[in-house]
């Protein structure tokens, strides 16, 4: 996830990379991600605007951070 960030500046590209990735995730079928796959669902467009001008929502970011690294801990 944080490849396409890091790595795209195209906002198509990272549109097509972020569906890749939610896609596969979704096929893989494990229960730790659901939570993590709802919250880009819901804010998938807010997400996605950090391409527009290479800026953040610091607070939607940190709270999206904070759920995929918690939902990641468990997966350990």
């Amino acid at each position: 996830m944080r490849n396409i960030y890091n790595n795209n500046t195209d906002k198509a590209i990272a549109i097509t990379k972020l569906a890749h990735w939610y896609n596969d995730v979704e096929h893989l079928g494990i229960k730790n991600f659901n939570t993590i796959m709802n919250t880009i669902k819901i804010n998938y467009n807010s997400i996605l605007n950090y391409f527009d001008n290479r800026s953040t929502n610091a607070s939607a970011e940190m709270k999206f951070m904070n759920s995929f690294e918690s939902k990641l801990k468990e997966f350990e």
